[in-house]
């Protein structure tokens, strides 16, 4: 992607669990695509590894003590044979543990400008996986189908022009416990994606796909209910939907500016945004 740094949102437009490997990993077929709002992360040199956190999302990070950007700093330069020095920025502008891959999306951008940085001649890809599930997607940038654990990615037909709002009633759910709380089998992998010619195509094909975490997520915090009925009776909503493990809702409208003018609409409390797709057709 052009810009190295950014790190845009992660959005499952469906999310199907298909089974469940012997180490306890869950297989996962999902479409994955990425917002035009997201992080930011920075790197200069230095003489050690160091990060400073800034945003109006930060605070939420300011407890952890070895975040999953530091991480990929030690793994990529452990991977390139070269000491793990620079000093990292990310700006925070993504709720924490909302569903749409903030954390994996600033691991990814870490490994961009630091690969760059560092004049790695190994490819980041080979060390994404080790770093979660959503991070060898988030690397990639671009609409994907995921698979596997996350590792087994696909091209998709090219997206049409649509909208996507995105809303989070600011409440953390952890993925493991949403897991845990999921009840039911496996659901079959969804079929191959055909060609859409409009927003209103690619939601009808969505629709009958789901999230099959949506429902555990609910049981475990009640109002991601109240924000998918709030985005489902916005104007102009094609589709409303929780991304990933939620909390963070979307919905997806004809055009950004129907997107953007949604989001207004809703919740000052929550955070919220709309505009376009990242990857969608221009008109």
């Amino acid at each position: 992607m052009a810009d190295a740094g950014f790190a845009p949102a992660k959005v499952n437009l469906y999310l199907r669990v298909t089974g469940q490997r012997a180490d306890g990993y869950h297989l996962l077929d999902s479409l994955a695509v990425f917002a035009g709002v997201g992080d930011r992360v920075s790197a200069a040199p230095a003489v050690a590894l160091t990060l400073a956190l800034r945003g109006p999302e930060a605070a939420a990070l300011g407890a952890e003590p070895d975040n999953l950007v530091l991480r990929a700093a030690r793994a990529l330069a452990e991977a390139v044979g070269v000491a793990p020095a620079a000093a990292l920025v990310l700006d925070k502008r993504l709720p924490v543990a909302s569903g749409i891959g903030g954390g994996s999306a600033d691991a990814a951008a870490a490994l961009r400008v630091l690969a760059a940085l560092w004049g790695a001649q190994v490819d980041p890809a080979t060390v994404a996986a080790g770093l979660g599930a959503d991070v060898p997607v988030c690397l990639a940038s671009r609409p994907m189908r995921m698979q596997g654990i996350g590792e087994v990615l696909s091209l998709v037909p090219p997206l049409p022009r649509c909208g996507l709002l995105l809303a989070n009633p600011r409440l953390a759910l952890a993925t493991p416990a949403v897991f845990r709380a999921r009840q039911g089998g496996f659901s079959a992998p969804a079929p191959a994606p055909p060609a859409w010619p409009d927003a209103a195509a690619l939601a009808d094909w969505l629709r009958p796909l789901g999230n099959d975490l949506e429902a555990a997520a609910i049981g475990l915090c009640p109002p991601v209910a109240t924000v998918l009925e709030a985005i489902a009776a916005l104007p102009g909503c094609l589709l409303a939907r929780m991304s990933g493990s939620g909390a963070t809702c979307f919905g997806l409208f004809a055009d950004a500016n129907r997107a953007e003018a949604a989001a207004a609409a809703l919740p000052a409390a929550w955070w919220r945004w709309g505009g376009g797709l990242s990857g969608a057709a221009r008109p």
